[in-house]
């Protein structure tokens, strides 16, 4: 990573934490963004204005081997993630648990794990539960003279239940809730304490899927959706400090599965995700002074549709609606619903956080059992999250 960019990195960390040199180089650099969701740039990407970025880690390995895509498809226990809307078309009882070394090249021992289930109840609908947890590793605080004044661990966890129920054999609708804890620093700064932050979130998906049609002779199905997750109050870890939002994120998309054979022993499905971070911040003036804070979330869900300028660090930059996409595509070859290969492409424009990487994955079922494995090739030399790998191991009842 180069050297100007952890420069504005602890900028950043700094502003938010109303920190001084209380806290050692590796704990500001956990605070914020980069930890969390691997940016390059974050005073550039949008979720540097929003609190618990790990809320966006894809935890899933099949979605995440496709390009960061999934709304569309949702058809596994994942979907709580995803989409709570494909719980609905899911008739199983399933356990999957995904584990993933963090921004591997900073050789910090930062790791994610998401465990996740669901069961199908006949007459209600599927019901789904997870527990996230990234450890952001054990920190040194010190006082301004640089003397260390202990150790502390930090970590964020959450952990909430998804619901997805059917309106009609082609259409339905999910529903999420969340809580959300995060712990990043202990003791006091400037006289005031540190303490965990925390939250709720709420989600909302629907998802809708075609009958069974024909294309050359082959059956195939196309899906279309869209999930708004994290919908909820900010994040405040003092007393006086200004709450951070959550990161909402509106997320919609498509899948096209088809069979390549009559027999259909080979399948293969393309997949395309569009997503926006739905967090603001709006100019206060009081007192003649003029301040930004963070826009209430219901104000920010219907005013973040329209370009807006911002500061770069360099000069500031007009971001239009499409500039503020983050778009994801993918592919997945079946054979015989056994063993898959998967790839896909993720772009974020340069001045919206500027993440560029090309996705490989794969699979394997046999009988109840499953594994999955997804890889990122980054498009940017000595990126956060170059080389980073996810691991998901299936259970399926």
């Amino acid at each position: 990573m180069k050297r100007k960019q952890i420069d504005v990195l602890r900028s950043a960390v700094h502003k938010r934490m109303k920190s001084s040199t209380r806290l050692n180089t590796l704990a500001r650099l956990s605070f914020g963004v980069l930890i969390l969701a691997g940016l390059s740039s974050p005073l550039r990407a949008q979720v540097g204005i929003t609190a618990v970025p790990f809320l966006q880690i894809e935890p899933d390995s099949r979605g995440g081997g496709m390009g960061n895509t999934g709304v569309a498809l949702a058809d596994n226990a994942s979907a709580l993630f995803w989409n709570p809307a494909g719980l609905a078309f899911q008739d199983k009882t399933q356990i999957s648990i995904t584990h993933a070394n963090w921004l591997p090249s900073f050789n910090a021992n930062l790791f994610y794990d998401y465990l996740v289930g669901a069961v199908h109840l006949d007459g209600i609908g599927t019901i789904g539960g997870h527990i996230t947890f990234l450890n952001l590793g054990e920190q040194t605080r010190t006082d301004e003279t640089g003397l260390e004044l202990g150790r502390f661990n930090s970590y964020e966890l959450a952990a909430g239940l998804s619901y997805g129920f059917q309106l009609s054999e082609r259409l339905a609708l999910g529903t999420g809730f969340r809580f959300i804890y995060s712990s990043l620093a202990s003791g006091s700064v400037g006289g005031q304490r540190i303490n965990p932050g925390s939250s709720v979130g709420l989600d909302f998906g629907l998802l809708y899927k075609t009958r069974e049609f024909s294309v050359l002779n082959r059956d195939a199905i196309f899906r279309t959706g869209f999930n708004l997750s994290n919908v909820g109050p900010g994040v405040q870890y003092t007393d006086n400090a200004q709450k951070d939002p959550l990161p909402t994120v509106f997320r919609f998309g498509w899948s096209y599965t088809m069979d390549l054979d009559k027999e259909g022993i080979n399948t293969l499905t393309l997949s395309n995700d569009f997503s926006k971070i739905m967090a603001r911040n709006e100019q206060v003036v009081a007192n003649g002074d003029t301040t930004f804070q963070s826009m209430n979330v219901m104000k920010a869900l219907f005013s973040s549709w329209g370009s807006f300028s911002r500061f770069n660090g360099t000069e500031t930059v007009e971001l239009s609606l499409a500039d503020q996409l983050m778009i994801g595509a993918g592919m997945e070859y079946w054979y015989n619903n056994l063993f898959a290969i998967r790839t896909g492409y993720y772009y974020e424009h340069p001045e919206n956080g500027n993440r560029r990487f090309v996705t490989l994955g794969a699979g394997l079922r046999y009988s109840i059992f499953g594994v999955d494995f997804s890889y990122i090739y980054t498009l940017e030399e000595e990126h956060p999250l170059a080389d980073t790998i996810r691991l998901s191991l299936l259970l399926n009842l």
